[in-house]
């Protein structure tokens, strides 16, 4: 009774430890909510993650999140290195809390224009990549319209409500500079 016993525990613990092995070898993965075809958008991730979204089909990933926000989040530098290691292309694009700054618009646009397809795109929780992405698009010569962006928004897992008149008021700048009809 005692053998079976122990054998029983020793069983337990080899399958503990091959299940804490592989968890490190492959961190569970947050939820990827799509934005477009080509863009998506997560929470924080790690740079052990990075091989698994590369293997997910992602050829590029956009870092929304200020350097020191937190204690335990990756430093930009720190995911540039592991997207050079697993053949990804990193931009760092740091957006802070509150009012989204022109400028972050203008360096996710340049970004989103200028990188491999698909993307991948996070921050803290994602909510301000989401909102960021959507003034972008907003401002982006043949972008999508309001009721398309905001439902685009509400599929990201992400709310902008309070963006609605920015992003109507940069969909009226476009038209009336390019000569786009609404």
């Amino acid at each position: 009774m005692r053998t079976f016993f122990f054998s029983i525990l020793a069983g337990i613990g080899i399958v503990l430890c091959l299940a804490g092995y592989f968890h490190l070898k492959n961190p569970r993965l947050a939820p990827v909510n799509k934005l477009t075809q080509d863009i998506s958008v997560t929470e924080q991730i790690k740079q052990e993650a990075i091989g698994q979204l590369k293997e997910r089909g992602f050829a590029t990933i956009i870092d929304l999140r200020p350097d020191g926000e937190a204690v335990d989040q990756p430093t930009s530098t720190a995911m540039s290195v592991a997207a050079k290691a697993n053949n990804v292309k990193f931009y760092y694009v740091p957006v802070p809390h509150g009012e989204i700054p022109q400028q972050s618009v203008a360096q996710l646009a340049e970004a989103l224009r200028n990188a491999p397809k698909p993307i991948l795109m996070y921050c803290r929780s994602g909510k301000r990549a989401v909102r960021t992405w959507s003034l972008v698009e907003a401002s982006r010569a043949g972008g999508m319209d309001v009721h398309s962006i905001m439902a685009a928004v509400k599929q990201g897992g992400q709310s902008a409500d309070d963006l609605e008149q920015d992003i109507m008021r940069r969909i009226s700048e476009r038209a009336f500079i390019s000569g786009e009809k609404r």
